[in-house]
């Protein structure tokens, strides 16, 4: 936004700003963190806080660095107040779990290191978060978010010191990270909608149960290949012949990858997800229940490999309609 229309909304921003920053402890601190949202706000390439001082009309660059970095605050409050707004707002249907990476070029940045980037599409020196972003098909914003620490930087204490990175901050898991996220959120008495994510946490049977445990309905992506049985499958009980321990149930054919599953006859129905910059992505069609665990379970696979919990409807729903942000479901060929 350029200076005059954001100097025209400073009214409607204190009220906000009142509203968000009321944890804060000091009025100066209120204060600093409007001129702060200010500076987000502007047009501009750079947002560190000496080029957005310098584009302010009441900017101070030492204020600035010493409410973002030094000034006793703590942000839980703020961003719990916030995910509340944006909850109100936007009334989502899903939480989209996801990868958010920031490419860099230097080492010193906490948690840099080569990896994926879903920003430039391959592996490259970046930051990864985790985030919750809560989505409609018109809408999308983040609710909870986490920085990601690789393993590498758990036992670099060099590195971490010269970082700042708290003794108590260790790797964890994104898996683990999205979990404890989706609990904070949880445990702020906002309505858990349907939880989707891409192939890199619905991979994660311990993830997909931890969801389940909790009563979460979810979409997740899964590798195609692999192995399930048909949510219709259930283990036998062979009978106890007297000796030894009783035989555990088990299933009378095998596991087979989830693409030996798909029926030959199934009938494509593609849809259009959402309107796009290049167009309307098209997915594919629905295919029967799987279960990838011991015994039956209700939940559906398609072509891409999107697995559903129940309720059924809504989340197939919800899938079919939302793809926010850089989550995209993979499209059949």
């Amino acid at each position: 936004m350029r200076l005059g229309e954001v100097e025209r909304l400073r009214g409607e921003l204190s009220e906000f700003v009142a509203d968000v920053l009321a944890s804060l402890p000091r009025r100066d601190q209120r204060r600093w963190g409007e001129c702060y949202l200010r500076g987000l706000m502007l047009d501009g390439r750079r947002k560190s806080v000496q080029p957005m001082a310098e584009r302010l009309p009441d900017g101070n660059m030492q204020a600035l660095q010493q409410f973002v970095n030094q000034s006793p605050w703590d942000p839980l409050p703020v961003r719990r107040r916030i995910a509340q707004k944006l909850c109100e707002a936007v009334r989502p249907e899903v939480w989209v779990v996801d990868d958010v990476s920031f490419p860099k070029c230097g080492t010193l940045s906490v948690g840099v290191a080569r990896q994926y980037c879903g920003t430039l599409g391959k592996r490259a020196n970046c930051q990864v978060a985790v985030s919750v972003h809560a989505a409609t098909d018109t809408a999308s914003c983040p609710l909870e978010w986490e920085l990601f620490l690789p393993e590498d930087w758990a036992h670099d204490n060099g590195r971490r010191r010269r970082a700042g990175v708290p003794d108590e901050v260790g790797h964890v898991s994104k898996t683990r990270l999205a979990l404890g996220l989706l609990e904070r959120l949880a445990e702020q008495d906002l309505t858990v909608p349907v939880i989707v994510a891409d192939a890199g946490y619905g991979r994660s049977v311990s993830f997909r149960l931890a969801l389940e445990e909790r009563g979460w309905s979810y979409v997740m992506a899964v590798d195609p290949k692999e192995f399930a049985r048909p949510a219709a499958a259930e283990p036998s009980q062979p009978e106890y012949g007297g000796l030894g321990p009783p035989t555990l149930p088990r299933y009378r054919e095998p596991a087979k990858p989830l693409t030996a599953l798909i029926d030959p006859g199934t009938r494509f129905e593609p849809f259009t997800r959402r309107q796009g910059s290049k167009g309307a992505p098209v997915a594919g069609p629905r295919l029967p229940g799987l279960d990838r665990r011991r015994g039956p379970v209700r939940q559906e696979q398609d072509a891409g490999g999107r697995h559903q919990r129940t309720p059924v409807a809504a989340a197939l729903e919800a899938a079919r309609r939302v793809t926010p942000g850089s989550w995209a479901p993979p499209i059949p060929t």
